[in-house]
């Protein structure tokens, strides 16, 4: 399982999803998108593109993940330093691994981080 993990901000677009993703890295081997549950339905438009299914995760489940880059205020809101990191992980379950750093989409509006997965 290759999971593309996702934070961002409401009325993030289309554009900056699919920025966010490129500059992660991600390519035609991703097969899951993720986030928090609560931000699911903003990344609808991207699943629907790329025909792949999101994952979306409790605030627990990023809660502890260890990310490779810190926002202080992600920490204090969700336990663990980079949303689209900790989702990415979260979601390719136990063991995975990221590929890197997340990345910014240009308009600074989405973050994208790749994970790799056991099964």
């Amino acid at each position: 399982m290759i999971v593309a993990g996702f934070g961002f901000r409401s009325g993030v677009t289309l554009a900056a999803l699919q920025d966010a993703l490129a500059r992660a890295g991600g390519s035609g081997e991703v097969t899951h998108l993720a986030t928090l549950a609560a931000k699911a339905k903003g990344l609808a438009p991207l699943a629907e593109v790329l025909g792949l299914p999101v994952v979306a995760l409790s605030d627990a489940a990023l809660t502890g993940q260890a990310t490779l880059t810190r926002s202080d205020r992600v920490q204090a809101m969700f336990g663990t330093g980079s949303v689209a990191e900790a989702a990415a992980l979260a979601a390719a379950g136990q063991g995975a691994r990221l590929r890197g750093p997340r990345a910014v989409s240009a308009d600074g509006t989405a973050t994208a981080a790749i994970a790799e997965g056991l099964g």
